[in-house]
């Protein structure tokens, strides 16, 4: 409790205490030398959220549109990919064992490492991906050039990061499922497919809920692979939230807005979460 108290709940209150006022970095407590300058930012209530929402302040909506399209875009990959490839290593096939390690690795690496090898695999002029089709008689491809293009390899990078956790949730829910509904089913005469369906996906709910849930959290709070493989190219059309507010903080030294962007992302996720539950129960009482 004591370091929940200290690495937590501190920081979190101070930074929700700090997105009321017009912090900065010439109004903050400082030390200079040996003198100590008081700080002197002022309480100013919700002018920061005001600001923010009406575009006052910043781009906030472009922003949380690209940040909700990186979400829902990464979650459906991160769930859909990782259900066909834990339904693949639970199937008795050779090699079993070094599949299921293999698939792991991408888990195992700084997620800060993965995020410069992929941008090294898809620089203009040297990348991997670029030299492979100049090999084709294709002329190379600028990834970072186009909000498209950058998110896709974004995407692509925090995909291939994201997959194994996905792959071993889903894995350990599929192997809980008794192997007696699956005989009993094929003795009925059910497909494959139906038995996917009928029992497989049912008996898989609590598993995918939890990590729907978990996985939009974490890709909307994601950082290292948006600050360091597209680095908000171009133009800063790749920014997301986190990202954003790291920016306005540690680069234009704004900190009060932004702890009002961290305040927000923090209520939006609330929010997502207390709805997403709610209709998950709702779903399961209705069933």
């Amino acid at each position: 409790m004591l370091a929940m108290l200290v690495l937590v709940f501190y920081p979190l209150l101070y930074g929700i205490l700090f997105s009321f006022t017009d912090a900065t970095s010439k109004n903050i407590a400082k030390h200079i030398g040996t003198n100590f300058i008081p700080a002197s930012y002022s309480f100013i209530g919700l002018t920061n959220f005001i600001n923010i929402l009406t575009g006052a302040t910043g781009t906030f909506w472009s922003v949380f549109q690209q940040t909700v399209i990186w979400t829902v875009v990464n979650v459906i990959l991160h769930v859909s990919l990782g259900l066909l490839l834990g339904v693949l290593v639970n199937r008795k096939i050779p090699g079993r064992t070094l599949y299921r390690v293999l698939l792991i690795v991408p888990w195992a690496v700084p997620s800060f490492v993965s995020a410069f090898a992929w941008r090294y695999i898809f620089n203009q002029q040297f990348g991997f991906v670029n030299l492979l089709l100049g090999k084709l008689g294709a002329a190379p491809v600028g990834w970072l050039s186009t909000q498209f293009l950058a998110t896709a390899v974004a995407v692509i990078a925090n995909t291939w990061l994201a997959i194994p956790f996905n792959m071993v949730a889903i894995l350990g829910g599929l192997q809980g499922i008794p192997t007696d509904l699956y005989e009993a089913a094929n003795v009925d005469g059910a497909s494959a497919w139906q038995s996917f369906l009928q029992i497989t996906l049912p008996l898989l709910r609590p598993v995918l809920t939890t990590i729907i849930l978990l996985g939009t959290i974490w890709t909307f709070n994601s950082f290292n692979i948006i600050f360091l493989l597209t680095a908000g190219e171009p133009a800063g059309k790749t920014e997301i939230l986190a990202t954003y507010a790291y920016r306005l903080a540690f680069e234009n030294y704004n900190f009060g807005v932004s702890a009002a962007y961290s305040v927000i992302i923090l209520v939006i996720l609330l929010i997502f979460s207390a709805l997403y539950v709610r209709v998950i129960n709702r779903g399961a009482q209705m069933a």
